[in-house]
């Protein structure tokens, strides 16, 4: 095992601007590689976190480390997002995971850690669903592989945010037991406490994304709490009238959602649209700055966006992973690769036998059964559910 004088390494795949590393930094874990293509989350991520690669991870070359930590990847989400196309693999972005099994075949790290959308569970291929061939090719590859759909608001972060988390561990090295760090109790998340004491010139503050005439008349209908069942009928556009008439039809959507000061902030999404994401400040006629989407991601106020554009900062943020869910997750591993066992939650319940789409998969020895629950009453239900594949 690593002298724990020596910090863990850390190699970052797909790392925007640093959320998922910052976490890991914070926690004392030493970055040495890091890699994105987007030139505003590159120009953010040196400014407050060092070094990063750019490019597209297609054309780089694996880089040479030994003993790697832990891998990190939280390759490209849009094809499998429900705010995305959901093109899934048919599209070149929701390939991209391949070159995460790639670096991950070369380099042999301890530890992996994969972040996505909740849509992943849900992603078919060819042969039945993307995630279960997954966690088979890792498990082929001798890892013990562990996932969870997590909700970040569990991490300390303002925000009710689904997300899907893979921990994979590398066989017979000695880790510790793993398993998913408790949830953080007693933390106030409204929206009051979150983003009403920001001083006037904490960095990015003062960027507003500009929104069409006819966005701000709408969203000035909506009290704090409400959304777009209060704005009447007569002023809606024709698109909105039609499918207010048939919400049944079209899923039931809560457009220009403005939440309630006490409330807990929605998913913060990259495409910062107000007609259907929660993106209206509380108590204002205006939509969250960059700073404030900032603080419902959890990014402390020293850190500083760098993008070209205030929509470059708001998608950047967006896309990111919240650094206190990292870090959450960050302390977990570290005592798992000092040899640390990690407890078992009382309150957790614990399947070997899962269910995608009431499809049987196969992932190495383990059958996996996953019952993939698309209702949001059925969220919580799943949140304490913790998947373990193994054929040890």
């Amino acid at each position: 095992m690593k002298d724990k004088f020596n910090k863990p390494t850390v190699l970052s795949m797909f790392c925007g601007c640093g959320g998922l590393d910052l976490g890991f930094h914070q926690s004392g874990y030493d970055v040495l590689w890091a890699n994105d293509i987007n030139e505003d989350a590159c120009l953010t991520y040196e400014h407050n976190l060092g070094n990063v690669v750019r490019g597209n991870i297609e054309d780089l070359e694996i880089p040479k480390i030994e003993d790697l930590d832990v891998l990190l990847s939280g390759f490209p989400c849009q094809s499998f997002s429900n705010a995305g196309n959901r093109k899934g693999i048919q599209e070149k972005r929701g390939n991209l995971y391949k070159f995460t099994l790639k670096f991950i075949e070369e380099l042999q790290p301890k530890v992996v850690m994969m972040e996505n959308v909740r849509g992943l569970l849900s992603t078919k291929t060819e042969n039945g669903f993307l995630l279960p061939e997954i966690l088979e090719s890792l498990s082929n590859m001798n890892y013990e592989v562990h996932f969870k759909l997590v909700n970040a608001s569990h991490y300390g972060v303002p925000q009710n945010r689904l997300r899907v988390i893979v921990i994979a561990l590398k066989k017979d090295i000695g880790l510790g037991k793993f398993h998913f760090p408790s949830p953080i109790t007693d933390v106030d998340l409204s929206l009051k406490n979150t983003i009403f004491d920001i001083p006037e010139d904490t960095p990015n503050q003062d960027e507003m994304i500009k929104l069409n005439p006819q966005a701000i008349y709408l969203g000035s209908f909506v009290p704090e709490g409400g959304s777009w069942k209060d704005i009447p009928t007569d002023v809606l556009p024709e698109r909105l009238k039609k499918i207010r008439d048939n919400m049944e039809k079209y899923r039931w959507p809560n457009f220009y959602r403005r939440f309630h000061r006490d409330e807990i902030a929605g998913t913060i999404t990259a495409a910062f649209k107000p007609e259907n994401a929660g993106v209206w400040h509380p108590t204002e006629d205006r939509v969250f700055t960059t700073r404030e989407i900032a603080r419902i991601q959890a990014f402390p106020d020293s850190f500083v966006f760098k993008g070209r554009t205030v929509k470059a900062n708001y998608e950047m943020i967006g896309n990111a992973v919240p650094p206190k869910l990292s870090y959450a997750f960050a302390n977990c591993l570290k005592e798992v690769i000092e040899g640390k066992d990690i407890p078992k939650r009382e309150n957790i319940r614990y399947f070997s036998k899962i269910n995608f789409g009431s499809v049987p998969v196969r992932v190495g020895d383990a059958e996996v059964v996953f019952d993939f629950l698309e209702k949001e009453e059925q969220v919580e239900q799943v949140e304490q559910v913790e998947l373990l594949i193994s054929n040890r």
